[in-house]
């Protein structure tokens, strides 16, 4: 599907080494917008954007440490830099840790914390001014978030992980307040079983058999299938925002 309105935007999207963040950048950057890459994996971050830039797109590989505030603020001022103002933000860097609350796993804990809600604001933080100068020069500005119907949805182990993104959600939901008013959409995506890296983190041999288990019974969504969601929804009309978008297998209860 062709998303022509995309066109001559410029995107920030964390998360970008790999599953639904790459995926984004891939195919945002063949509907002709530039894209700045962002997460911890140089290498990987590298590959993707000599790939892009050989398909005749134009990308930005920026090494980022969500979780450190120095590194964001390099970020920043790198994109800036090279690509300008930014009118497009995809959070799409998360990760999924579960395990028994009793284990009593804080260094997990505060990693998801850290990555799934102080890291999108820090990049919200970033990025805000230029959503809000974008948009009030008539152009279409967006703020994606990536969330997970894990934020309203339980699953016994995951809750930590479940209260991070209901945080996230929550905080789509409030900045809607702050930022609507000033023509900048926000987007909370909560997607269901998906096929991305997020399962290769868990190291709990039952929950991560479970997982498979769950895969062969009801299928995935694959990355590409939430690029496409977030390419859909990034170029309506600049005045209709899809709020709140829930995407999960068929097959999903």
């Amino acid at each position: 599907m062709s998303y022509t309105t995309l066109a001559g935007r410029t995107a920030v999207i964390t998360g970008a080494a790999s599953g639904m963040g790459s995926a984004t950048a891939r195919l945002l950057a063949a509907q002709g917008v530039r894209v700045a890459l962002l997460a911890r994996r140089a290498e990987r971050l590298e590959e993707l954007a000599a790939a892009i830039k050989e398909a005749g797109g134009e990308a930005l590989a920026v090494a980022t440490d969500v979780t450190d505030q120095a590194s964001v603020d390099a970020a920043a001022e790198l994109v800036h830099n090279t690509f300008g103002r930014v009118d497009l933000v995809v959070n799409a860097a998360g990760v999924m840790l579960p395990n028994p609350v009793d284990e009593g796993r804080a260094d997990e804990w505060q990693r998801m914390i850290d990555t799934n809600v102080t890291g999108a604001l820090r990049i919200i933080r970033a990025f805000t001014a230029d959503l809000v100068a974008a948009a009030a020069e008539g152009r279409t500005a967006d703020l994606v978030n990536i969330s997970s119907i894990g934020a309203h949805i339980m699953f016994p182990n995951y809750a930590v992980y479940g209260a991070t993104k209901a945080a996230l959600t929550y905080l789509s939901t409030s900045l809607r307040t702050e930022f609507g008013p000033r023509d900048v959409r926000v987007t909370n995506i909560e997607p269901g079983l998906t096929d991305t890296e997020l399962a290769d983190h868990v190291d709990n041999a039952e929950l991560s058999g479970q997982l498979d288990g769950m895969f062969d019974a009801l299928g995935g969504l694959s990355s590409d299938e939430i690029a496409d969601l977030i390419a859909y929804t990034t170029s309506r009309a600049r005045h209709i925002n899809l709020r709140q978008l829930i995407v999960q297998p068929t097959r999903q209860a």
